[in-house]
């Protein structure tokens, strides 16, 4: 059975929302994409990033930092 998650709650984040929530800069997070350390995906000609790739690559910052 799958849990329904609130409507409000973000599931894919635009590239600039993405810089704001890691503190990091736009060539930061495309050359993490590009190295495969943060996932995304793209709808059209946006690039999106999905809410779970962003707390896999946190979890992966805390991995490395222990």
């Amino acid at each position: 059975m799958r849990t329904r998650r609130p409507a409000q709650e973000r599931r894919l984040y635009r590239v600039c929302e993405a810089m704001h929530l890691l503190s990091l800069s736009r060539s930061v997070i495309y050359e993490l994409i590009r190295s495969g350390r943060l996932r995304s995906v793209t709808q059209g000609r946006t690039r999106l990033i999905p809410a779970t790739a962003i707390d896999d690559y946190i979890a992966l910052l805390e991995k490395e930092a222990s």
